[in-house]
């Protein structure tokens, strides 16, 4: 099979971990294709994002401290890993090379002043820049031939918006498939740098936070792939946060648009783009754990077995937001108002993640992030209060629970098992909302109710019981 494995930094955080990654990538490529892509080793990215906050309040000793400390972890964890003394060497010198760069993308930046969209994009590249060879060569040390190589010399094009850039496919395709070809020929396993890509000035770009999930499938689509793994420290999707829900199942197999809702509402393991480039190519792809290698994990499909099309596959929690609820009797049938006050929030940069709307149409009720909650306020006072709008209702500290299923459309009762097992719970309901295409049902609870009310779902629907 032609496979693509993608690791995310807590897989290949330590000596050991690189090496167990490194033997079981060696073993698979005896009878398979294999591409892999990396994440950067845990706490590297965070790091790097505190060094660009360091350089904008102006405290270059900080920045050179946190600079320091992500080298040293590098050539430890590198003199630690590589048994071979030539490889090792090798290895060390071309880690220097990229400190240099490091040092001196730190140096420029400090001297300038100031971070820009564009040498943030820069600077966040390093983690995964690091951290493939780190891999490819742990790969070289089992006695297989690797190669490492960042977005960029993979061939990965995208458009000039840095920090949450999107691929310019048909180019990408032709080139990442050819890069790639090539390396199979040779029976080279290319190690790709995750997260990142360049635009077509040659300049880094990045996909946002958890971007390499991204990466993974568009070589993968890219090189008519015929599995893509994503490999992290857990078994895969599961039926609720096994922190929250301690018999809390693996979900054996569910579709692309179950796992793009799940990935919506905080499956941390994927970035919400993922399936993109999968979907028109229908590519299955499994979640697995890195740590666990006999487990299967979840398989994501086009269009999953019969067997597993429950009514309720999931029930998961986005805690920490905030309530707007906006009134206004002009409101009422005039066109348009919602527009405004989409509008107002967009141009303060603010993601709306619930809308909710009574058929009078004399209120609208959002939900955003907390920490978004006094620019939104903020903008719709100043724009709209007085005008449209006569008053906004807010509550701070909600918690939005989704269940999510594709066997739900249809299914008569769920929304009154749903609610009956709150009301049992003595739990207040702030906001509903379901979709058309009913695949998810979300309401909003107080953060503290939270827990109850997902444990309580979970219990309902025996999502204990599931596969």
């Amino acid at each position: 099979m032609k496979l693509v494995l993608k690791y995310g930094g807590t897989s290949i955080s330590s000596t050991k971990d690189i090496q167990l990654v490194a033997n079981y990538v060696n073993a698979l490529s005896k009878h398979n294709k294999v591409a892999v892509v990396c994440s950067a080793t845990s706490g590297t990215t965070d790091d790097l994002i505190e060094i660009s906050e360091s350089i904008k309040k102006e405290n270059k000793g900080k920045a050179e401290q946190l600079a320091s400390k992500i080298i040293n972890r590098h050539k430890q964890v590198a003199k630690q890993t590589i048994k071979k003394p030539e490889l090792r060497k090798n290895l060390l010198q071309k880690l220097d090379e990229d400190f240099k760069e490091f040092n001196a993308l730190i140096d420029g930046m400090v001297l300038l002043g100031e971070v820009t969209p564009r040498s943030m994009d820069y600077l966040n590249s390093f983690g995964e820049r690091l951290s493939i060879k780190l891999v490819s060569s742990a790969i070289h040390d089992t006695g297989k031939k690797s190669s490492s190589l960042t977005g960029k010399d993979v061939g990965i094009v995208t458009d000039s918006n840095f920090g949450e850039s999107k691929p310019l496919m048909d180019t990408t395709r032709l080139r990442v498939s050819k890069t790639i070809d090539l390396l199979f020929s040779k029976n080279i396993i290319p190690v790709i740098g995750g997260f990142t890509g360049a635009d077509q000035h040659g300049h880094v770009t990045t996909f946002g936070r958890g971007g390499s999930d991204y990466t993974a499938t568009i070589i993968g689509s890219c090189i008519k792939a015929d599995e893509i793994w994503l490999m992290s420290d857990v078994d895969g999707l599961m039926t609720a946060d096994p922190k929250i829900v301690k018999n809390s199942k693996l979900l054996k197999e569910v579709s692309y648009i179950e796992a793009i809702e799940m990935a919506l509402f905080g499956a941390k393991q994927i970035h919400p783009r993922t399936f993109e480039p999968l979907i028109s190519k229908k590519i299955p792809m499994r979640i697995r754990n890195s740590f666990n290698t006999k487990n299967e994990g979840t398989l994501v499909t086009a269009s999953p077995s019969d067997l597993v099309k429950n009514t309720v596959k999931c029930v998961s929690s986005i805690r920490h937001n905030g309530l707007i609820d906006i009134r206004g009797g002009s409101m009422v049938g005039t066109p348009g108002t919602a527009a405004k006050i989409f509008a107002t929030l967009a141009k303060a940069g603010i993601n709306v993640m619930m809308i909710s709307q009574n058929p009078s149409e004399s209120s609208i009720t959002i939900v955003v992030k907390n920490t978004d909650l006094d620019k939104a306020v903020n903008a719709l006072e100043m724009e709209l209060l007085g005008k449209i709008i006569k008053k906004l209702e807010v509550t701070t500290d909600v918690t939005i629970i989704a269940l999510i299923g594709s066997g739900m459309r249809g299914t008569v009762g769920v929304a009154s098992k749903v609610f009956g097992a709150i009301e049992k719970n003595k739990i207040n309901v702030a906001m509903i909302t379901q979709g058309s295409s009913e695949l998810n049902l979300a309401f909003v609870v107080k953060n503290s109710d939270s827990n109850t009310a997902v444990k309580a779902i979970h219990d309902a629907f025996k999502l204990d019981k599931i596969n």
